[in-house]
């Protein structure tokens, strides 16, 4: 009878976990659908998953603790100003930056679901925080003589994807906040126009100062905005600190924290900044096959409530951009355009069932990755 009672436990254990399997491979089919088909280059968000998506940011945009404050003090009365006092558009969602980019994910929910069912919570939230008002004082916070490298480029690529998203959206309400964010964007782009010949060595880290990563952001909003001085500045740095790399170290990734590969934002970078032909002759050179190969194989989240290992959440949905974008490159017959757009939804796949895992870790930022990710890095 114990032997029959122990079988049968071990049964019904081993259906749970076949279910809870199941449920969890299912759940990315929910909140995007793509051309899988035919050659998976196309991804499309669903409502439901967009609706799940928007709730992460909304439930943090307004929190002001916990908070990590980037803050270099002058004096008594520097060091104890609030969240909310030192940046009052973007002090929620944990840091600056994951404000910033919750902002745009957003702006571009409203954008594709304009009969989202939080599209009115939304609005609202964005007429408290995109505020004339509220932006002069993140605008005026970049000119203190000690502030002028806050957040690059990390998050200064993120405000002008903000705004690039705006630009064309044609609405009151984005008319509004696009008005009330060109003085901060301005801003931004004047310290990195001043930091560009500056940079004589890239910034080759998986982490927030990644180099490839914020040229890519600031060339997409440069082209958008048809600023001509700024994209020069930004083609001629990209092909000084990069255009002579070869064979990519890509066995040394991925790095406990990284949330970006180095060698695949690169490479991601690089196809805007070449032609096709000069382009395919440089990944030749960047990325062999055997380190391509590498790249494709899934990291290993081992905890979600460390704030650290959660970047590699990020990380599946950052190379899923880049594996795409690089893809879009390819002729039809290279072998690696099949293997990187197969590995580009096996990565999204793999981080998209645990955006919402409950820590806040996690929610506070992965959600605008997932968002950027499945738009195939568009």
């Amino acid at each position: 009878m114990n032997s029959y009672i122990y079988t049968m436990k071990k049964l019904l254990l081993i259906f749970t976990a076949l279910y809870i399997l199941n449920v969890q491979a299912q759940t990315p089919l929910k909140f995007f659908t793509s051309n899988a088909d035919s050659d998976s280059t196309q991804f499309t968000l669903t409502s439901t998953g967009a609706s799940h998506l928007a709730s992460l940011p909304m439930k943090c945009i307004l929190q002001q603790y916990p908070n990590k404050i980037n803050h270099t003090a002058i004096s008594d009365s520097d060091q104890v100003l609030t969240p909310i006092q030192l940046h009052p558009s973007f002090y929620g969602c944990f840091d600056w930056h994951s404000s910033v980019h919750g902002h745009w994910m957003l702006v571009r929910l409203l954008k594709q679901f304009p009969d989202l069912k939080e599209q009115a919570d939304i609005r609202k939230v964005l007429n408290t925080t995109l505020t004339a008002k509220n932006i002069q004082t993140e605008t005026d916070y970049f000119k203190a003589p000690l502030s002028r490298s806050f957040e690059r480029t990390y998050g200064w690529a993120w405000v002008l994807k903000l705004q690039q998203e705006l630009l064309d959206f044609k609405d009151p309400d984005a008319a509004k906040w696009r008005s009330a964010l060109q003085p901060l964007c301005d801003t931004i782009i004047k310290i990195w126009n001043v930091y560009l010949p500056k940079q004589t060595y890239a910034n080759r880290s998986g982490m927030h100062g990644n180099t490839a990563f914020g040229l890519s952001f600031a060339l997409d909003y440069a082209r958008a905005t048809k600023n001509v001085k700024f994209e020069n500045a930004i083609l001629a740095s990209a092909k000084q600190l990069f255009l002579n790399d070869k064979n990519a170290p890509t066995v040394w990734e991925p790095d406990g924290a990284d949330f970006f590969s180095p060698s695949l934002m690169e490479a991601d970078l690089m196809r805007k900044i070449l032609n096709k032909t000069a382009y395919i002759k440089w990944l030749n050179g960047w990325l062999s096959n055997k380190a391509l190969a590498h790249l494709t194989t899934l990291p290993q989240v081992s905890d979600r409530t460390d704030l650290q290992i959660v970047h590699l959440d990020g990380l599946c949905f950052s190379r899923s951009w880049c594996m795409s974008g690089i893809a879009s490159e390819l002729p039809k017959n290279d072998p690696r355009k099949k293997l990187l757009l197969a590995a580009s939804v096996k990565h999204l796949n793999q981080s998209l069932a645990t955006v919402a895992s409950g820590n806040y870790g996690g929610e506070h930022w992965l959600a605008s990755f997932a968002v950027y990710a499945i738009s195939g890095g568009k």
